[in-house]
């Protein structure tokens, strides 16, 4: 008997290979069709997705491979808190976190955030003294999610000067240490485990900073994030200000958790709160929404098109809003580390490309960098737009104006392209993008567009068979750290001399 999957895929690759142009011809409803929106609160998010290769047909075809890889099951164990990451035997209950969920899990999350707005309204009101900065220490998904945000929300009014530190070069460190007065400072840990060398070599430092600067009692001004709370207090870090969150939310999931501690901290609680809400917006629509008019799974399906039929090895995401200028870094994690896989949930060897490499830039800027490659080159790359109606800034309303010009017009320009006698002077066009067009970029707006694309990498997992809760390839380069430092064990012959030539050997 035939895999289902196998005969909706060989459906799909025969599809007919109309341009875009045709294909607006072709379907005068078309932007109506691959236009969609979803409701912050105050605003909306659209989602423009009518100038991909995705058609009537198209999207049938993607519906029936939904179906065949058993989509609307897995979704239901998502939000069921059912296993869903097989490889670790776990849940992955981030919704949870936003009220969307296992009722049992959604009672102890608001539990933990409750406790959570307690001790950052108590640091607002003084009870730890005057804090006028925090530095918060973490890497990977305990990092990369709060400095999005905190970039994002806290530029105008911000409760407390937040600078996030993942990288163990002690550069990183030191240039937060210079922006801030050990006496008015706290420092976060981020660990889900709370032994992740970097970050705890990290906290270290800064513990040792705030002694040498006349800090009596340097853990008293410690927060600790973590999954593992026993192991924040036997380091040192009172019971009080523990901050735990579950085992069943993975790292790059987390910064609805306590993770999100240093985005409550910049904007205080009620931002933080509305952040959760407009991801709890997105999580229902996820939750209840059928076949194409899923907009996580409907960009699923383009993104899977242009990985697996077309061959695009990558797909770039570029925020016309300066706010959003740490989008693209969010997204690398969240797309790579969940579905760079090689192997199915079965452990077989997946049957087409995974997760493309997921890039990009802020507007106007990359234009004059990268967008000769994107118009002129010879790599197919699917493109997404990212802009705001409202501008973030109070100048004169012409540099929005402009902004806007200028990311409209690009998505116009890659499928239009134009025609020359002069080749060097001809455009290909037929070139995909889609837009993400906000109302404004406030709290709800930034959780509604991280959820979005959280539930869109889940889609693209189930589709092509994948788990995406797991990440063991980012293991072994630790493993082989740790035999570097324990020391008496031989490397290949180039490592050796890097060794030696560092006087590491």
């Amino acid at each position: 008997m035939s895999d289902p999957r196998t005969d909706a895929w060989q459906v799909i690759r025969t599809r007919s290979d109309a341009t875009l142009a045709e294909l607006f011809e072709r379907d005068p409803e078309r932007v109506g069709k691959l236009c969609g929106r979803i409701d912050t609160g105050e605003g909306g998010v659209l989602f423009d997705w009518s100038k991909t290769h995705l058609t009537d047909e198209l999207l049938g075809d993607f519906e029936a491979l939904a179906e065949a890889a058993g989509f609307a099951e897995m979704r239901r164990k998502l939000f069921a808190g059912e296993v869903v990451n097989g490889t670790e035997n776990r849940a992955a209950e981030h919704p949870a976190l936003r009220g969307v969920g296992k009722e049992a899990s959604i009672e102890e999350a608001m539990a933990l955030a409750a406790r959570m707005k307690l001790l950052v309204e108590a640091i607002h009101d003084g009870a730890l003294g005057e804090v006028n900065h925090l530095i918060h220490i973490g890497i990977g998904g305990s990092a990369l999610g709060p400095a999005l945000a905190v970039d994002a929300l806290a530029r105008d009014l911000k409760r407390c000067d937040v600078h996030v530190v993942s990288n163990v070069d002690g550069l990183a460190l030191e240039e937060a240490f210079m922006a801030c007065d050990p006496a008015t400072t706290l420092i976060a840990v981020a660990s889900k485990t709370f032994t992740t060398i970097e970050t705890m070599t990290n906290a270290e430092s800064a513990l040792a900073w705030l002694r040498d600067n006349g800090v009596v009692d340097p853990y008293g001004r410690v927060v600790a994030l973590t999954a593992s709370p026993e192991k924040a207090v036997e380091w040192g870090v009172d019971e009080t200000r523990v901050l735990p969150f579950s085992q069943s939310v993975g790292g790059r999931y987390s910064l609805w958790s306590s993770i999100g501690f240093p985005i409550a901290m910049a904007v205080g609680w009620e931002d933080f709160a509305a952040m959760l809400d407009g991801a709890a917006r997105v999580d229902a629509h996820f939750r209840d929404t059928g076949g194409r008019a899923n907009l996580p799974l409907r960009a699923a399906f383009a993104d899977l098109y242009y990985a697996r039929v077309r061959g695009a090895e990558t797909r770039a995401v570029f925020a016309y809003d300066e706010r959003l200028r740490l989008l693209p870094s969010y997204l690398q994690q969240l797309e790579m580390e969940s579905n760079g896989k090689s192997v199915t949930v079965d452990g077989a060897p997946v049957d087409g490309p995974t997760a493309p490499i997921t890039w990009g830039g802020v507007g106007t800027d990359a234009q004059h960098a990268v967008f000769q490659l994107l118009h002129q080159g010879t790599h197919l790359v699917p493109i997404e737009f990212i802009a705001s109606v409202a501008p973030g800034d109070q100048l004169d309303l012409a540099h929005h104006r402009i902004l806007l010009m200028n990311c409209f017009a690009q998505g116009a320009a890659l499928m239009a392209g134009r025609a020359s006698d002069d080749p060097a002077r001809s455009y290909p066009g037929n070139r995909p993008s889609a837009t993400i067009l906000c109302d404004d970029l406030d709290p709800a707006t930034l959780g509604a567009l991280v959820a979005f694309h959280e539930h869109r990498t889940f889609a693209n997992a189930v589709l092509m068979g994948i788990n995406p809760f797991d990440q063991f390839g980012v293991e072994l380069g630790k493993d082989i750290a740790r035999k570097i430092e324990a020391g008496g064990e031989r490397f290949d012959p180039s490592t050796e001399a890097l060794l030696e030539a560092a006087g590491l050997a």
